[in-house]
């Protein structure tokens, strides 16, 4: 088999398995998880075979028109060079391990037919972009993985956050997609074809009329996809679906998807050094305020979609410098330990019972009631924190590196002030990054007060999958000095100055996070033992019935986890209050914008209303009278009937006698 046709099944295979899951779902349910499990691993194994063929040398191209357009032509094409070779195989694997977790994690699910095949279409339309070789067939994928999140996202729809995060992530996204559109029409229309290739030639060769305008457009709908600022905010609200959902799209598909778009068509952005500063400047305000911001979290799963953020702002920092390898290593490394963090947190949040830090720091014991999450997700964490060797050190380091080399000067591919913004914000989110990833781990697993609520064994499924993601997290940064071909021969090895600069910091972040953490411990409130844990905002009733659920002796045996217990309140001090609701960004955009649309919206309704409608029943009211008026000369009586029509004759011969003696 040709390895053209290996690379056509890799995403139609999944989809294919979409299909039969949703057409097989009511009346054949047995088959369901062969359904969703067997064609994701099916497509990881030929997405392999196709890495191993590509084997990082020369780029596999195929195409064919797929219909006359009698303009610029449509091509179902394919291109396959390292990037894309590599970064399929991360969507495979993390596509596959979500899929054998949901069996576990949605067991009892009635929804899990649905659930299951939009996963397969959501992997499927991942797939497609990162094989696609012509820029609509690419939009394709981008727009199917956004109907997918909308669904996916909004899984419990029974709630009103699961409802309003679906909402929310598909129409910010959407915001971002409209220019986006128009920047790919641009650039079809200046290279005459939408074809990568041949786009990318015509900037080689200087025709693209107007780069920076094409190039703001395109990072518009990348802002929106991949969750960069300003368009970040849907994405921690979007943890309201399932968690296995929360893993795939921030590890494998949806965000990961306008990085790579960035990479792939990083000459179109260089071409405009405006372009590649305002980048930079995204990258920096995206790493380092979402870093203070997952710092401030209660929320287990908004402190890791933060995390996400923070590290989609590394790699927009890597691009913004020029150096699309490394930006592409970190996305590699992030997608095998995010994974791992957001399916350890599954795990975790099942046992507890709570998505709260400050409840899982009254409980002890949660880690020897989940040792599978407890030592994959240190060594995850230890990954997102950029401590060597583990692999998050090796590709956050190449991202500092490149921002050094082109700060200092020795390289024209990216402005010096660009490499300075992306150097000195990496430093900075270095620190807060693991000091959240610190404070997430003390808090979550040495929690002191009543014992953890024990759930039973969690399924082999969840658990398994822990392991082998854990390690890449581990083992997959060692591998840089394998990576150069694969990655148009950028040498990956550590620079020393910013390899002791990061880890050094990172240390230091750590180190003060326990300090502080060790400081409002120890002057926290025991909790009493057999008391209920209760976050402080938990409504009384809430609270009074799980202490009657767990046999409390007294309703005053309720113990409200106090927020001094948190090392992130002392860190950020007043900012702290700000951090929690991120910066109140979503506050400013509902005055910018929410409100202007709903006034204008109000008006549009009462000049409707008011003014259209006054016009329409104005128009009818002459007909109505009229109608009304010979209504009433419809009696019924036959002799008025006849006495009308002898007058009417009268007055017909008069008149027409008038008109004779007249002439």
């Amino acid at each position: 088999m040709t390895t053209t046709t290996l690379a056509v099944l890799v995403p139609l295979l999944p989809f294919l398995g979409a299909a039969a899951g949703l057409l097989l779902g009511r009346t054949a349910p047995g088959y369901v998880r062969p359904l969703a499990v067997l064609p994701s691993l099916t497509s990881l194994v030929l997405a392999v075979l196709v890495a191993v063929r590509q084997g990082g040398g020369q780029a596999i191209n195929a195409a064919t028109e797929l219909t006359p357009t009698g303009s610029v032509p449509i091509e179902l094409s394919l291109h396959i060079d390292g990037f894309a070779a590599l970064v399929a195989v991360l969507v495979g694997v993390v596509a596959s391990c979500v899929q054998i977790y949901s069996t576990g994690y949605l067991r009892n699910d009635p929804r899990y037919p649905s659930y299951a095949a939009l996963i397969s279409l959501f992997t499927s339309a991942m797939l497609l972009v990162v094989y696609s070789g012509d820029l609509i067939v690419l939009l394709v994928g981008w727009e199917v993985m956004g109907i997918c999140s909308y669904f996916l996202v909004g899984h419990y729809w029974e709630t009103p956050e699961a409802r309003a995060a679906s909402i929310k992530a598909f129409l910010v996204t959407k915001l971002g997609d409209v220019p986006f559109l128009i920047g790919l029409f641009a650039l079809g229309t200046d290279a005459g074809s939408f074809r990568i290739t041949t786009v990318l030639g015509t900037v080689a060769s200087g025709g693209l009329h107007h780069p920076t305008l094409v190039a703001l457009l395109l990072l518009a709908g990348v802002a929106g996809k991949s969750a960069l600022f300003p368009l970040h905010t849907w994405l921690p609200d979007a943890m309201a679906g399932p968690t296995p959902v929360s893993a795939l799209i921030h590890a494998a598909t949806m965000v990961a998807a306008g990085i790579y778009f960035v990479a792939r068509l990083l000459p179109v952005f260089q071409a405009s050094s405006a372009a590649m500063v305002v980048l930079a400047v995204m990258a920096a305000v995206t790493m380092a305020g979402s870093a203070l911001a997952a710092l401030a979290q209660d929320d287990i799963k908004r402190v890791l979609a933060y995390s996400t953020i923070g590290q989609l702002g590394y790699m927009a920092g890597a691009l913004a410098v020029g150096d699309r390898g490394a930006a592409v290593f970190h996305l590699l490394s992030h997608g095998a330990f995010k994974a791992l963090l957001f399916l350890a947190a599954g795990v975790i949040i099942h046992a507890s019972g709570t998505n709260s830090l400050a409840v899982m720091s009254r409980m002890t014991g949660l880690r020897s009631r989940v040792p599978d999450a407890y030592w994959t997700m240190t060594v995850a964490l230890l990954a997102l924190a950029a401590i060597p060797p583990f692999s998050g050190f090796f590709s956050k380091e190449a991202v500092l590196g490149a921002a050094e080399h082109v700060a200092t000067g020795h390289t024209e591919h990216a402005p010096g002030s660009a490499g300075w913004i992306v150097l000195i914000a990496g430093l900075v989110t270095a620190v807060l990054t693991a000091a959240y990833a610190t404070r997430l781990w003390l808090l979550t697993f040495h929690g002191r007060g009543v014992e953890a609520p024990d759930h039973g064994k969690e399924p082999r499924s969840m658990t398994v999958v822990l392991w082998v993601l854990a390690v890449p997290s581990l083992a997959f940064g060692l591998a840089y000095g394998a990576l150069p071909d694969w990655f148009d021969g950028r040498d990956l090895t550590p620079v020393l100055t910013t390899s002791v600069l990061g880890t050094g910091l990172a240390l230091v972040g750590g180190i003060v996070t326990y300090g502080a953490w060790r400081h409002t411990t120890l002057l926290a409130p025991r909790v009493p033992m057999g008391a209920v844990v209760a976050h402080p905002d938990a409504e009384p009733a809430q609270v009074e019935a799980e202490a009657i659920a767990s046999h409390a002796p007294a309703f005053g045996d309720v113990a409200y986890a106090p927020d001094p217990a948190d090392p992130g309140r002392l860190l950020l001090g007043p900012l702290h209050r700000h951090a929690a609701v991120g910066f109140h960004l979503d506050a400013v955009y509902n005055v910018l914008f929410v409100r202007p649309v709903q006034a204008g919206a109000t008006l549009v309704r009462f000049l409707d209303r008011e003014v259209v409608d006054t016009y329409v029943r104005g128009a009818a009211a002459l007909p109505r009278l009229l109608g009304a008026a010979v209504r009433r000369a419809q009696t019924g009586n036959v002799q008025t009937y006849v006495s009308a029509l002898l007058a009417g004759t009268v007055v017909l011969v008069v008149a027409a006698l008038l008109v004779a003696t007249g002439a």
